[in-house]
């Protein structure tokens, strides 16, 4: 069970992690957001900011596929980067004017939201790394 109480369900792919989830919102609220961006960032902050949008959601995506969970914590860690890298394009948009306050706010919510469900993420993994594996504790049976 969840900490709502609800049953949890398995993770059978990257779509069902919730961090995947927000981070395709953020992406796409990304998008939303930078249409109304001057036209002469379109090669700049514009694009700045989509290709480290996406890169959040592709790197969780792709880290779920790797085989290891050191790969794992590796794109999650690149997940990490351009979600912080967002953050400074969305601070620098405001600053020129770009966003209104409460679109920065309301975008902001989703970055500490994603920021929060991938360190979930990356500590869990970090502990499955750290823990022994199951029935650890039991002895191979003796030869005669």
């Amino acid at each position: 069970m969840g900490k709502d109480g609800a049953e949890q369900q398995p993770i059978r792919n990257h779509r069902d992690l919730v961090a995947w989830q927000v981070a395709v919102d953020l992406g796409l609220k990304i998008y939303e957001l930078s249409k109304s961006w001057p036209k002469d960032e379109l090669y700049g902050l514009t694009s700045q900011s989509r290709r480290a949008a996406v890169s959040i959601a592709a790197n969780i995506a792709e880290g779920n596929g790797r085989k290891s969970t050191k790969e794992y914590l590796h794109f999650l860690s690149n997940a990490y980067g351009s979600l912080m890298e967002v953050d400074t394009h969305l601070e620098f948009a405001k600053r020129c004017g770009y966003l209104s306050d409460l679109e920065f706010e309301a975008t902001g919510s989703l970055v500490v939201r994603c920021d929060k469900l991938l360190s979930g993420l990356r500590n869990s993994l970090r502990q499955k790394l750290q823990s022994p594996p199951p029935n650890s504790h039991l002895q191979p049976p003796k030869s005669s």
